[in-house]
């Protein structure tokens, strides 16, 4: 999980010099505007919960039904993750979200193109892209000294690294078991990047700028 380094810094459109109209909106601009909402922020955690909940409430549902569900939560996670890298003002800084988005679109796409893989496959898949995916974000959050909410970013982190070492360490008998334990890590992910998101826009209220970085109050 990406935040923007300073909840203060102008997210706004630049003043062109003699009343000339601003040109086209650059689209790094856009996305980081954008990455940097807490309404962005909390779809992210949205889109882990989801995915989560169902594999919990229905667990004798298909192997096929959880390879999707699986599958679409990488996709729609690392969309999450690309338009996340941007909110770093630093260009360096980007590289390891993008690295992030680029992993969970592989995974994605590797669970949806055979969804009827055993699922000591799926975690393998999954098991291996959280314990990347943790290391690049806790790589993050220790680089970036002035990253907002650093202790969310790093517990989000440890705790992906530890459920793709659970996931990838257990033994593949019991697909239920599995199933179970993925479905579990992905609800308790995302009630942390929820907690994050909540606290991100503490932090945007504090600075009185909540409205400028929340697309959803934008016409």
């Amino acid at each position: 999980m990406t935040v923007s380094r300073d909840p203060a810094s102008p997210a706004g459109p630049a003043h062109m010099p003699d009343g000339a109209a601003p040109g086209p909106a650059d689209p790094a601009e856009v996305l980081a505007k954008l990455g940097r909402s807490w309404t962005w922020v909390l779809g992210s955690a949205v889109a882990t919960l989801v995915p989560g909940i169902l594999i919990l409430v229905w667990p004798e549902e298909t192997l096929h039904v959880v390879a999707v569900l699986l599958g679409l939560y990488l996709l729609v996670t690392g969309a999450f993750r690309f338009v996340e890298a941007f909110a770093r003002d630093d260009h360096g800084e980007r590289l390891p979200g993008l690295l992030l988005a680029v992993l969970y679109v592989l995974g994605g796409v590797l669970c949806l193109r055979n969804p009827l893989q055993t699922i000591a496959a799926l975690s393998l898949i999954v098991g291996i892209v959280w314990v990347v995916s943790g290391i690049l974000t806790l790589y993050t959050a220790l680089a970036a000294r002035d990253l907002p909410h650093r202790g969310f970013v790093l517990g989000i982190a440890v705790i992906g690294i530890v459920a793709g070492i659970v996931v990838l360490a257990l033994p593949s008998e019991s697909a239920r078991a599995l199933t179970r334990l993925l479905g579990l890590w992905l609800v308790l992910l995302g009630l942390a990047e929820v907690a994050l998101a909540l606290a991100w826009r503490a932090a945007l209220r504090r600075a009185g700028i909540a409205g400028s970085h929340d697309p959803a109050r934008t016409g």
